[in-house]
């Protein structure tokens, strides 16, 4: 057997060399393997045994024996330091294999080496991709780099072979291995076409040494290669390629932050030393760190500035800006959000905010001068005006409000100038978006400037009637965004002014809104809704309100007087859509308006309810005649919006009466029959599921007042809804959500109204709970959740407990336990966990047994001992895999640390997670509440840092007097 496989005259028999390299790596005798082994040795030192390199890669069946054929081709044939082929023949083999490869004319005399390359390459692409042994991978790196440099390039750069690499060069295990091999590629030498992917080598490497970087600041030869580094790194930003791009930015991200923390800290110690006082107080960080930081920044100082103009230069939109150049080179709206550019945004405005304390003046020096560049004509292009202004807006808040002051006055008026002289559509209509989105990012500047912020407002109403698509709806948004944050500007008269600015507005209004669309118009009526709220005199609010809304309430009166004479001139759909359109005006402005609102909706409040009741009447002859599909015509969809509306504007009024809580109680019993009773006699398909909204608020707001009303409540709405959404979890998906919020509302406020319920009807709503906590839909199931966790808790201090307890507390456990361990409900973990420890705790409270003595007939001492039996019953069915050791220890650590939420909560999340079920999932929902932690702390360390969260952002009640 061995002399046959020594023989290398004839092709060697592949299946007694499988059985040879089995024998070695099997487990025979000891003398059969050293016997193997030394066939395997003298194969080695054969020198023509790389011949029959490809016959073995074709007809293997072992893969230890494909290694042992890698093996021998690189040390026989790619092992430069043998010397064993000439430097000519090298040069033939290599020219010759790649040339073949880009012209397809293979010569016989190759054609079975390049065969071997391609063998090689999938095999070791394969080992790499499918398996998790260190040692194979290891040695398959070894193999590549002793083949790389003579492969031709196409197995490189047109297979996934680089990013295979790249990936394990992060791990320490094979980052030698795989660093020689990259060596290797970055050696060759074939002209311009894979350029490409050097670069991506070269940002990926600049990334992993970047925890290394400070070895390099040392010495003044390490400085200057470190310099030179992040040039290039630099100038590699700037290569127009996404993905290349993304990685240099999360360097740029990480490598300036780690800056600015370390001149962060030094700022205290900065300041103890510019009062004058004593070093000695902080000793050491003045002298010792603060000079080291310092130094730092002198030294990244150059390669900074030059960051700074890159991350200007390559500024991504914000989601604020609507206006964009599309393919064609045409200014368009934006139709559909870019979600990959928000988040390149979102890390190029922290970036710069970084960037701007390290160096404000620097970074307001770059911008100013890229801006006078646009203004003379020098470097004037949409791209450059976009991205200079996005980042101009990107770093409001960062600066001191002196500087930002001195600053913005120089832009501003840049802007405004530049828009006055440029021609051309498409140019002022790009203008007028950088216009709108800076003045909309520096709320504090305009109200401390009354005429810029006049001048401004002024440009908006300029822009309101401008055609280009999205420029009028960019203005709406802007005049919203600013009126928010100086609304108390706008009703105070300024000096110099005749009038404050709102009066002015109100004169002006049909002008201004003139060539608005409606849903323009009702964000416009919002605004002036917000200043109007800002006026503290009762009497020049109430007339500011009559002027505004004086426009609707004409169009109005005339079609009720129109209506007053036919009724018929109802069903006009122009006079639906007018209809319609004034009702969502007066919506508009009770959101904004709040309690102040109460005149406007007392005008038109009981006329509004007759024409609802009258469009209902209309809505269900029509669906009764025309059957299901009639609820789909276009006509009764119009009619169903006038009824939406109407309920829309009824409860944002009332959810908006925060000063004057009571003040909408009146319009309750109004409603009761044109709004309750329609919903009760409307078959399925007219019923509106914002009366379930609508009463929701209202229980809401009023709380116990709204007790007697509950049983009307509860008769029109809860068996016919019920009887919606129980045939399965899809029909009526808006009813769903609504029906449990109304639930939650009056079992939270109005408890006493489900303990007179009678016994079947009280089933009736804790089966309907445990049927929403149980829905897929996660709003749902955390209503339902939420509303049981209110009953328990109520039920427990409401004298009912042992017979509420006596009935449901089993089903009720059971029911958690079943939708607890289903990994589809994973996010309602926190609440499962809470209606688990409330139940544990209540055990103890409760004075009659739990267990039915006829059907149990161990009698137990207590009921915390049926709970842990009955529990411990219960999980043992649920987990068969699992013994009931384990279950009793669990069952057994939930008992004891009932009365610590955190352990408890623990103790049940240690379970999950070892269980089979959870075990191969992603089970990040179980930990929502440390992420949400985790994102508050980080919050907070945005709010310390001056712009890292926008000032327009921030949801506070700025003062603006």
């Amino acid at each position: 057997m061995a002399e046959k496989l020594r023989d290398l005259s004839q092709p060697i028999d592949v299946t007694l060399l499988d059985a040879t390299v089995a024998a070695f790596y099997g487990t025979g005798s000891k003398e059969e393997r050293s016997a193997a082994d030394q066939i395997l040795r003298d194969l080695q030192n054969n020198p023509d045994m790389w011949l029959q390199v490809v016959h073995i890669l074709q007809n293997s069946q072992n893969l230890n024996t494909k290694f042992f054929a890698l093996q021998l081709l690189s040390e026989e044939i790619f092992d430069f330091s043998r010397g064993e082929m000439t430097q000519q023949k090298i040069k033939e083999l290599k020219s010759s294999l790649n040339s073949r490869i880009l012209l397809f004319n293979f010569v016989t005399k190759f054609s079975l080496l390049f065969s071997e390359f391609r063998l090689i390459h999938e095999l070791c692409l394969y080992v790499l991709s499918a398996t998790q042994r260190p040692e194979l991978i290891r040695a398959t790196l070894a193999t590549l780099h002793a083949f790389l440099s003579w492969i031709p390039v196409g197995f490189i750069f047109e297979s996934p072979l680089l990013e295979t690499l790249l990936k394990f060069f992060p791990v320490a295990a094979y980052r030698n291995l795989t660093l020689q091999c990259l060596t290797e590629v970055a050696a060759l030498q074939f002209g311009d076409f894979y350029n490409m992917q050097y670069v991506k080598m070269y940002t990926i490497f600049m990334v992993q040494l970047q925890n290394h970087m400070r070895i390099l600041e040392i010495t003044q030869e390490n400085k200057v290669a470190l310099l030179m580094g992040l040039e290039y790194l630099i100038g590699i930003s700037y290569v127009d390629d996404t993905e290349v791009f993304k990685v240099c930015l999360d360097y740029w991200n990480v490598f300036v932050l780690e800056l600015f923390e370390a001149h962060n800290q030094m700022e205290p110690a900065a300041a103890v030393s510019m009062m004058g006082l004593q070093a000695q107080m902080v000793p050491g960080i003045v002298d010792g760190m603060g000079t080291a930081v310092q130094q730092r920044r002198q030294l990244y100082s150059g390669p900074l500035s030059k960051l700074r103009m890159l991350m200007i230069c390559r500024m991504a939109k914000p989601e604020e800006v609507l206006i964009v150049e599309d393919e064609n080179g045409n200014i368009v709206r934006e139709t559909m959000k870019d979600n990959d550019v928000l988040v390149q945004y979102k890390i190029m405005r922290e970036t710069l905010i970084y960037l701007s304390h390290l160096d404000h003046e620097d970074t307001e020096q770059q911008m100013l001068k890229k801006l006078s560049k646009q203004l003379n004509g020098e470097d004037w292009s949409w791209n450059n005006l976009n991205t200079l202004c996005w980042a101009i807006g990107s770093i409001s808040g960062s600066m001191v409000e002196e500087q930002e002051n001195r600053f913005l006055v120089m832009v501003i008026r840049d802007l405004l100038n530049l828009c006055e002289i440029t021609k051309g559509k498409d140019n002022k209509a790009v203008i007028a978006s950088n216009i709108m989105y800076v003045v909309g990012q520096y709320p504090r500047f305009l109200r401390a400037h009354w005429k810029f912020l006049k001048t401004v407002v002024n440009k908006l109403f300029e822009f309101m009637h401008e055609m280009h698509p999205g420029v009028q709806d960019m203005a709406c948004d802007t005049f919203l965004k600013i009126v928010q944050k100086c609304k108390r500007k706008f009703v105070t008269q300024q000096v110099g002014e005749n009038e404050p600015f709102v009066s002015e507005l109100l004169s002006n209004l049909a002008t201004t809104i003139a060539d608005l669309e409606p849903h323009q118009i009702h964000t416009f009526y919002e605004s002036v809704g917000h200043m109007i709220q800002a006026e503290s005199d009762n009497a020049k609010r109430d007339e500011y309100l009559k002027r505004l809304m004086s426009l609707p309430n004409q169009k109005w009166a005339e079609i009720i007087g129109q209506a007053s004479q036919s009724i018929d001139i109802l069903k006009n759909q122009d006079v639906i859509r007018s209809v319609l359109n004034i009702l969502q005006t007066n919506t508009s402005v009770a959101s904004s308006l709040g309690p102040h609102f109460f005149p406007q909706i007392s005008l038109i409040f009981l006329d509004m309810l007759t024409v609802y009741r009258m469009y209902s009447e209309l809505v269900s002859s029509t669906i009764a005649e025309g059957g299901p599909f009639a609820s789909r015509t276009s006509f009764v969809k119009l009619l169903r919006s006038v009824k939406r509306e109407t309920l829309k504007l009824i409860e944002t009024f009332v959810d908006k009466a925060e000063d004057l809580p009571h003040i909408g109680k009146q319009f309750v019993p109004p409603m009761m029959d044109p709004v309750l009773g329609d919903y009760a006699r409307n078959v399925p398909d007219a019923r509106e599921s914002e009366v379930l909204s609508l009463f929701a608020t209202i229980i809401n707001k009023y709380k116990g007042e709204m007790l007697e009303d509950v049983p009307r409540i509860f008769e029109a709405v809860f068996q016919c809804t019920l009887e919606m959404i129980t045939k399965n979890f899809e029909d009526y998906p808006e009813h769903r959500l609504k029906f449990f919020s109304l639930l939650r509302a009056i079992g939270t406020h109005c408890f006493p109204a489900l303990i007179q319920l009678s016994s079947q009807q009280l089933k009736l709503v804790i089966d309907s709970i445990n049927w929403a906590f149980r829905h897929t839909e996660r709003n749902i199931a955390e209503t339902g959740l939420s509303l049981l966790l209110e009953i328990l808790k109520n039920f427990q201090t409401s004298g009912f407990q042992n017979q509420f307890y006596k009935t449901y507390f089993l089903t009720i456990e059971q029911e958690i336990f079943a939708v607890l361990t289903d990994t589809f409900h994973k996010p309602g973990f926190k609440l499962h966990v809470l209606v688990l420890q409330h139940l544990f705790c209540v055990v103890d409270g409760l004075t009659e047994p739990l267990w039915d003595a006829t059907s149990v007939p161990y009698q137990y001492t207590d009921n915390a001992m049926f709970v842990r039996d009955y529990t411990i019953k219960l999980l043992g069915t649920s987990f068969p895999n699992m013994t009931a050791t384990e279950v009793t220890k669990f069952v057994d650590g939930l008992l004891s640390s009932k009365h610590d939420l955190p352990s408890f909560k623990n103790h049940i999340r240690d379970f999950l997670v070892q269980s089979k079920e959870f075990s191969a999932q992603d089970n990040k929902d179980l930990y929502a509440e440390e992420a949400a932690a985790q994102r508050e702390r980080e919050r907070q360390r945005m709010l310390a840092i001056p712009g890292l969260i926008a000032p327009s952002e921030l949801q506070d009640d700025m003062v603006d007097s």
